[in-house]
């Protein structure tokens, strides 16, 4: 799970059978309309939405410039609070220093906060490869993984299930992972929540080992900050003797004071809230209160490559807030388990293709599963013009062309499947730079437009199957500006 999620097809095959499932369509549906409609009126209540989402932007975009700066600096202030820095260039090494320092321990399972960086690397399937077992512990990763299923959602992983199903599911699951739930159980809110508090309390209260990922780390003191709705992650980080967090090095922010502006946006455009229930904060280790080890591990994964990319690079800015995925027309129809990746939706549709690459058919697919419409940028707190990147995104898959893979600069060679669109984007370009054969072409198709086709042949029919092909006028406009001499003496 390192990369794209075994067997998975291409974007629209995935998407193809999820449209026609009703029961998750309707789950969709329903939590992320809940979700929007709660989020605009978080947001509404700050007269100065605007100033905070600029500023975010701009210490985001500041920081990626100077993000060597900032990392040795985070360094240095982890190391000098008792802390210990290790740095993964890939999941791999990543992985294999998890799994060393759980060695270390003498430990064989862990306890786990909602962490989008392990799951990007595989993290529990890595441990258990060790023989290590790892428990996630929030409420919805704890569904995924009874399940045995995959997070279709960054802030919300089983946003795919009804009550019903995680009834079902922990009845069926949870005493092969420790306690079970009560016999009686129901699919009322209350119950389901004090089952999974009863089941995930001993774990808390036995484990020695703790992993989590971070929101935020802070350079200059080297402090990390978690935030969460649930409390599991308070336990996480304090109750074991050793906390272990994987963290990209996108997250590292200059100042303490910059914390101010994402701890405002952030919990408004995840869960709506003015402030997140438990804001976790802890630097290095103090003796007598909370783990007495505690280790960092840094991860590029493809982060520095995508650095390197001028315009694909503003993707470093998210905050995984998953506001795009709430107002996305495409993540609401197709779900999050579409995108082969446990970065589903807008940010994922650009994120995934620059950190994994564009070799595969699904992440070369990813930049088409939009339909542009902006509404990702407008509700992004950090403003990144997901379009744009989409965009860029495309013509790399479609053209090829430099980039940076693993450090090393490279030519991509176009993606498969994509040999008549390039022949038609050379056909447009020399019709475009000779205006006699465009002005022949433009009345040859006017003259012609009874006989034209309802759809389109070959591999544009995928398009006209489900868009209307638009009329061509009766004569060019260059003819009818000729013709009445641009609207004057009255000719409208």
């Amino acid at each position: 799970m390192t990369g794209t999620y075994l067997g998975m097809p291409a974007f629209p095959r995935a998407a193809h059978d999820a449209v026609r499932n009703p029961v998750l369509r309707g789950n969709l549906r329903h939590a992320t309309h809940t979700i929007r409609a709660k989020r605009a009126r978080a947001v509404g209540e700050l007269s100065d939405w605007a100033a905070l989402r600029e500023a975010g932007r701009r210490i985001k975009d500041h920081t990626l410039r100077h993000l060597d700066r900032y990392l040795e600096q985070l360094e240095e202030s982890v190391t000098a609070a008792g802390g210990t820095v290790h740095w993964a260039v890939d999941a791999d090494e990543a992985n294999r220093i998890v799994a060393r320092l759980v060695r270390e321990t003498g430990e064989s399972e862990v306890v786990k906060v909602k962490s989008m960086a392990t799951q990007e690397i595989g993290l529990n399937e890595a441990l258990a490869a060790e023989g290590i077992r790892a428990y996630e512990t929030d409420l919805a990763e704890l569904i995924v993984q009874l399940g045995e299923d995959r997070p279709s959602h960054i802030l919300v992983p089983a946003i795919h299930r009804n009550r019903g199903e995680i009834r079902d599911i922990f009845r069926s699951e949870m005493g092969a992972w420790g306690r079970p739930a009560p016999e009686d159980l129901t699919d009322r809110p209350a119950d389901l929540a004090e089952a999974a508090r009863l089941h995930l309390r001993e774990k808390f209260l036995r484990a020695k080992v703790g992993i989590s990922g971070a929101n935020f780390m802070v350079a200059e003191t080297g402090t990390l900050v978690v935030v969460e709705s649930e409390g599991n992650g308070r336990m996480c980080l304090t109750l074991p003797e050793t906390l272990i967090s994987v963290v990209g090095i996108e997250k590292v922010v200059p100042t303490w004071r910059d914390l101010e502006v994402f701890l405002q946006t952030l919990p408004r455009s995840s869960t709506a809230e003015r402030m997140n229930p438990y804001t976790s904060m802890w630097t290095g280790t103090t003796d007598g209160d909370g783990p007495r080890a505690f280790h960092l591990v840094l991860l590029d994964n493809g982060r520095t490559d995508t650095l390197a990319d001028r315009v694909g690079r503003q993707a470093l800015r998210c905050i995984r807030c998953s506001a795009c995925l709430n107002v996305c027309p495409v993540y609401e129809r197709a779900g999050g388990h579409a995108y082969g990746s446990v970065y589903p939706g807008p940010i994922g549709a650009i994120l995934s293709p620059q950190l994994r690459g564009t070799a595969s058919e699904i992440d070369a697919s990813l930049p088409y599963a939009s339909s542009l419409c902006g509404a990702c940028y407008e509700v992004c707190p950090v403003a990144i013009d997901i379009p744009e990147v989409l965009v860029h995104l495309r013509e790399r898959v479609v053209q090829g062309g430099p980039a940076v893979r693993q450090g090393n600069k490279v030519v991509l060679r176009p993606a498969r499947g994509h040999a008549a669109e390039r022949a038609a984007m050379r056909a447009a370009r020399w019709a475009f730079s000779r205006p006699g054969a465009l002005r022949a072409g433009q009345r040859l198709a006017s003259r012609t437009r009874r006989l034209h086709p309802r759809t389109l042949p070959g591999p544009g029919r995928a398009w006209s199957d489900t868009r209307d092909l638009p009329a061509v006028p009766a004569e060019p406009f260059r003819d009818w500006w000729q013709r009445t001499r641009g609207g004057k003496d009255g000719v409208r």
